[in-house]
């Protein structure tokens, strides 16, 4: 199948879904097989939410796969996108003592048009724990039980059933609710398990209506003109190729490239010196390139500890000068041509 062209801009607000590679019925296609794997892939999201300056407004953890919503103020979904999924194979392999890419196909990103949309799916998105499987059949009072108590979600914290995730912008869909704030998470809970009364049929034909956006008939023709003009500018109407996959550059590489391009030996990226950018600028790029984590990136480095990276990495763009700024994008540049260079030819269609 034909993939989407991505269409990216300051402000866009996505749905995300990405399912596990294999059959869904299957025990190897747990994307997530135990409380340690979601808990791993929640501090990676943290992380990278921090590090893109994405503003994420929900999640939903399941066996086999996991929806995101979130606004992008800087238009860079598919590199916060591409950095997380990364990681999390790279720990995943790891753990489980597999190789070869995790993620079945390309993750679908959808467009959203604010306020009424967005609320609609975050209903549709924090209910999805108890419509599908056995629990699609049990009663209500069953499934709302189930609901409350699901821990992989972000519903919880919206009802003020546990502390909210400090990573996670409650705040603007809970703003969608009527009166005083204090009561917004009582109306937000009735609001979404009356759905659960609901066949939702509205909503799912709304989801249907196009395959690149969720809103009204004028949002979506934005968006469609929109890709049309980025088609237009790539000479196809749609990108034929198949999804062109690279696996995470070695990190001995990527400090390499690093220490090449500023002129430095790459034990000068394990050294503390004040005021100096360099281990930030490594730590940056080892987390983007090689799917590290804060804490691998820390003892890469010999800096301490993940915390002690993060602060790094906050003080990187205020340490960063013109030269600097070049000498980063020739890293980057040289970098992106190793991954490509990686990169897997396809060799078959993927499932959409």
């Amino acid at each position: 199948m034909a993939r989407q062209l991505r269409i990216e801009y300051a402000g866009a607000i996505y749905h995300v879904t990405c399912r596990m590679i294999g059959d869904w019925r299957t025990e190897q296609a747990q994307l997530f097989k135990d409380d340690k794997d979601r808990g791993r892939f929640l501090e990676a999201l943290a992380e990278r939410v921090e590090q893109y300056n994405i503003r994420l407004y929900l999640f939903v953890l399941m066996e086999n796969h996991f929806h995101l919503v979130f606004e992008t103020p800087e238009g860079n979904c598919a590199k916060f996108m591409q950095s997380l999924s990364t990681a999390y194979t790279v720990y995943y392999n790891l753990r489980h003592r597999r190789h070869g890419h995790l993620l079945d196909g390309r993750y679908k990103a959808k467009l959203v048009e604010g306020e009424e949309y967005l609320l609609a799916l975050t209903r549709y998105v924090h209910l999805n724990p108890v419509r599908i499987g056995a629990l699609g059949e049990k009663p209500i009072e069953e499934k709302i039980r189930y609901l409350r108590q699901y821990p992989w979600s972000t519903y919880q914290g919206y009802i003020g059933e546990r502390k909210r995730f400090d990573y996670v912008e409650y705040g603007p869909v809970l703003g969608e609710m009527s009166g005083k704030p204090r009561a917004w998470p009582r109306q937000y809970r009735q609001f979404v398990e009356t759905g659960l009364a609901e066949d939702g049929e509205g909503f799912k034909v709304a989801l249907k209506e196009s395959p690149r956006s969720i809103g009204s008939a004028g949002f979506r023709a934005w968006i469609d003109e929109m890709y049309d003009k980025r088609a237009k500018s790539h000479g196809v109407p749609e990108d034929t190729s198949f999804r062109h996959i690279t696996e995470p550059l070695d990190p001995g590489l990527v400090l390499k490239i690093i220490a090449e391009v500023f002129k430095v030996d790459v034990e000068d990226f394990r050294r503390r010196r004040r005021k100096s950018p360099l281990r930030a600028i490594a730590a940056r790029h080892l987390i983007r390139y090689s799917g590290l984590d804060q804490r691998e990136v820390a003892r890469l480095l010999n800096a301490g500890s993940g915390a002690a990276i993060s602060k790094q990495l906050n003080r990187h763009a205020e340490d960063m000068d013109e030269r600097i700024k070049r000498k980063v994008e020739t890293v980057e540049e040289r970098l992106d041509e190793e991954k490509k260079n990686r990169q897997e030819k396809p060799s078959g269609s993927v499932k959409s």
